[in-house]
């Protein structure tokens, strides 16, 4: 299975869960204001709100907490949020993209460098690093929804380009301006979706043993501690081992 994906789930098995849930509605809400500000604070008439209010439910964040959101931004409400993007490298040279909302420039970006230098990796320029991720849309889907012929055949209907099958998941993935049409069509036929997203998907990977991974960790989770940064992307590879040894440590 891809890094990405291995991430994903050593991510939801170790979280430290009130705290990074906590954390996550913040960063949701902070994601569903800014899509309702841009656009229509209708879901229906708004894509990225759209996505942005499935990805929500699929936390399961509160109704009351994605309704008061869109309000909050409906009546001209919350600071006004400068989408940026960070790139860098961590250990051993695997490549890392923060995606960060945030009120003030300077204050983010001095604290991702900081972040960056306290962890062992190094912050580059932009677009050091984004040439090895292709920005794609995914669709997640739990294993039992069907067999990977049944999901496969699903997302081809669906316009999909490509389908990664295992035990934890069916992950899905599309050009990023199809995502909300093949979303649709696939909850049509499978279901809701476990998660619906615009990712960087890794076009080279960088394979990391056992002391870069934990080292990677360290700095994935110091990222994402940070209030502006709203999502973390990497290029590592690990074998099974590896993440067999994270997941028991």
């Amino acid at each position: 299975m891809a890094g990405h994906s291995k991430w994903a789930n050593i991510q939801h098995r170790k979280g430290r869960q009130d705290a990074v849930r906590a954390k996550l509605f913040s960063k949701l809400s902070k994601e569903i204001t800014v899509a309702a500000k841009m656009g229509d604070p209708d879901p229906d008439k708004n894509p990225r709100l759209r996505l942005a209010v499935k990805e929500a439910k699929s936390q399961s964040m509160p109704k009351d907490n994605i309704e008061r959101a869109i309000k909050k931004a409906s009546g001209g409400e919350g600071d006004d949020y400068e989408e940026i993007r960070y790139e860098g490298y961590g250990p051993n040279g695997v490549a890392v993209i923060v995606e960060a909302m945030t009120d003030n420039r300077n204050r983010t970006a001095s604290n991702v460098r900081s972040t960056f230098t306290k962890n062992g990796g190094n912050l580059g320029e932009t677009g050091s690093v984004g040439f090895m991720f292709d920005r794609k849309g995914e669709v997640v889907y739990p294993a039992d929804v069907g067999d990977a012929d049944t999901v496969m055949m699903a997302a081809i209907e669906a316009g999909a380009e490509d389908v990664e099958s295992s035990e934890d998941g069916h992950y899905i993935w599309c050009a990023d301006t199809d995502l909300n049409d093949v979303a649709t069509a696939l909850e049509a036929e499978l279901g809701e979706s476990e998660a619906t997203r615009l990712v960087w998907k890794p076009t080279t990977t960088t394979e990391l043993d056992l002391e870069n991974m934990q080292k990677l960790m360290k700095l994935v989770e110091a990222l994402e501690d940070d209030d502006d940064v709203q999502r973390v992307t990497t290029n590592f590879e690990a074998t099974d081992d590896v993440m067999a040894q994270l997941e028991a440590g």
